[in-house]
């Protein structure tokens, strides 16, 4: 495994919903608001300001994704990226200093309930959640860790909440079966180094650069699921999300966003070997060969280029299981996503 200090996790998607409240009432507050929806609209004309994940993040490529598709994917359009965590994101896109971010329907579902007006509209991530155990751990599979120590990100996170519906599929709750240690991505690595835990969920590319490192995985939230459920497709984690709002007076160019990020992750899923040339923008250094060269097995269906009615039924099964484990408090009154139609891409 490599030293610690050399790895550099993904950050967690989530933000206690405190704190996004709070968050946003202070960005506003410093002027970062443009006035309306309308107006910023017209005087964007099609500027569109879009979270740019950093680096250490699956999320982190599309930009460089999108970059190699040529000009004319994106001829008329200004991308403005803004850079920051997930929780970073998550204020910013609830105060309007953005316009274009990700969230996970869990956590939706919770900001919905409490009036946030987001909402899905495109296609950005499936689940990617790892279980990650050491080279020499005589753990086989998640179960075996039932009695054990774990660490994975908040528990307000979609890392953890996708996890603990996936988890309890397949008859494990992790609230009861497992102790869970709760922290940052690097805390949670440093735990693990060191031994403290037996294992960690984590995300990508983290996932493979423990791997890379030596490390074993055990387990895959995604196939869980899909053993579980029996469904074929791959389990959303998040999408593309925007103030309904702003989708409202922005549809064409919101469909337009969302095309384009399908048609990314589509040359993506068809040229896995992108991911390689593109380590450096994910966070792998060059001398991570490694990893890099598990880089195209592992996070070609990371990346989806659907936006329909088998990615909404998807959402709507885990706001069922939510709402059965008591993730979610109950079922948001309106949906959380809406039904952009794409182009096959």
């Amino acid at each position: 495994m490599p030293h610690r200090s050399a790895l550099r996790p993904l950050p967690a998607y989530g933000l206690s919903r405190r704190s996004i409240i709070a968050g946003a009432a202070a960005v506003a507050s410093c002027g970062v608001l443009r006035g309306s929806s309308a107006q910023a609209a017209e005087e964007q004309n099609d500027t569109v300001r879009i979270t740019l994940p950093t680096p250490g993040s699956a999320g982190s490529v599309w930009r460089p994704a999108i970059a190699k598709l040529g000009s004319h994917a994106t001829e008329g359009l200004n991308i403005d990226w803004i850079g920051g965590d997930p929780g970073q994101m998550q204020v910013q896109l609830a105060a309007g200093a953005l316009d274009v971010g990700v969230f996970g329907a869990v956590g939706l579902a919770n900001l919905v309930n409490r009036g946030s007006d987001i909402v899905l509209f495109g296609p950005a991530l499936n689940n990617h959640g790892r279980w990650i155990v050491r080279a020499d751990s005589p753990y086989r599979k998640p179960a075996d860790l039932i009695g054990k120590r774990i660490a994975t990100q908040p528990e307000t996170t979609e890392t953890y909440q996708q996890a603990r519906i996936a988890a309890s599929l397949n008859d494990i709750d992790l609230k009861r079966d497992v102790e869970v240690i709760f922290g940052p991505p690097t805390q949670n690595l440093a735990l693990f180094g060191r031994g403290d835990v037996e294992g960690v969920i984590v995300l990508e590319p983290t996932a493979t650069r423990l791997v890379g490192g030596g490390a074993r995985e055990i387990a895959r939230v995604g196939d869980m699921w899909r053993d579980a459920t029996g469904e074929s497709g791959d389990p959303f984690l998040v999408g593309l999300a925007a103030r309904r709002s702003w989708l409202e007076t922005n549809r064409k160019l919101a469909t337009r966003i969302a095309h384009l990020f399908a048609i990314a992750n589509g040359s993506l899923r068809r040229d896995p070997q992108l991911f390689s040339e593109f380590h450096s923008d994910i966070g792998l250094r060059d001398d991570e060969k490694s990893a890099i060269a598990l880089l195209p097995n592992r996070l070609t269906d990371v990346y989806p280029s659907r936006w329909d009615e088998s990615v909404w039924k998807i959402i709507e099964r885990q706001i069922d299981v939510a709402l059965k484990i008591g993730v979610i408090g109950q079922r948001p009154s309106r949906p959380l996503y809406d039904a952009i139609r794409l182009e096959n891409v």
